[in-house]
């Protein structure tokens, strides 16, 4: 029994492209292709797929992922044990978290206010009262202040859900994009570019290009920001920087 790409991607719940890009980078080479050359997933690259996917939810690198299932000493065993021991952990830290949001949802009903200890149980060492705060000060007077904050107080959870799943397939398809070797001044960057200035205007507020020039600078002065977007892969803020300002001088030319 084999399966189209179409068919793996909605198994899996990962998109086309993705897949092409693994088989691209050589992480899951489908076992068949037909006469046109379209690939075939067999029942031992959908165990592979799995094992990828168990990786990746861990934030395993993809090359990291690699070196971890062509070694041909590895017991795939041993690698279940492993993931196991890993999602076992991971699940407790998120049990612990939802109960602290729990405790935090109740507290706020209440009117009772948090601690800083029962705040960091679900934030860690970032305080989310004083980024809300900055952010106020810094933006507090703008329209796109404004508007941001009219369109997130009507947002249900399915809004949000959809949200971060287009921020994550984005990432997921940057970072495969940096990983071709595409400069940043290249097509497919800026246009990369593009869906990012889309993204926060379709969900927040307007963003012309100069605005978006202002982000690229932001992203790489600013340590929070360079950290998030560096922790999608590494060099990924300077590489967008790049790529926002050669979308922004393509759309003014």
């Amino acid at each position: 029994m084999s399966y189209s790409v179409g068919q793996v991607a909605g198994f899996a719940g990962v998109t086309v492209r993705t897949l092409h890009h693994y088989d691209e980078i050589g992480l899951l080479v489908p076992g068949e292709r037909t006469h046109s050359g379209h690939r075939r997933y067999g029942d031992a690259d959908l165990d592979r797929l799995q094992q990828i996917l168990f990786y990746r939810e861990l934030g395993f690198p993809l090359e990291e992922v690699a070196v971890l299932l062509d070694d041909p000493d590895a017991d795939p065993r041993a690698h279940l044990r492993r993931q196991h021991e890993l999602l076992t952990a991971r699940i407790e830290k998120l049990q612990k978290m939802a109960a602290a949001v729990e405790h935090a949802m109740e507290a706020r009903k209440m009117g009772i206010n948090l601690t800083p200890e029962e705040r960091f149980e679900v934030f860690g060492d970032k305080d989310p009262d004083r980024y809300a705060e900055e952010a106020e000060q810094r933006w507090g007077g703008t329209e796109a202040y404004t508007e941001s904050q009219r369109r997130a107080a009507g947002y249900t959870k399915e809004d949000w859900k959809r949200l971060q799943a287009e921020a994550d397939d984005w990432s997921e398809r940057y970072g495969a994009l940096m990983a071709a070797g595409e400069p940043p001044a290249g097509e497919a960057a800026m246009n990369m570019a593009e869906e990012h200035r889309q993204h926060v205007c379709r969900w927040f507020f307007e963003v012309p290009y100069e605005m978006h020039r202002c982000f690229a600078e932001m992203y790489v002065s600013d340590e929070r920001f360079k950290a998030y977007y560096d922790g999608m892969r590494p060099g990924l803020a300077e590489h967008l920087r790049g790529a926002i300002l050669a979308n922004a001088d393509r759309h003014s030319a």
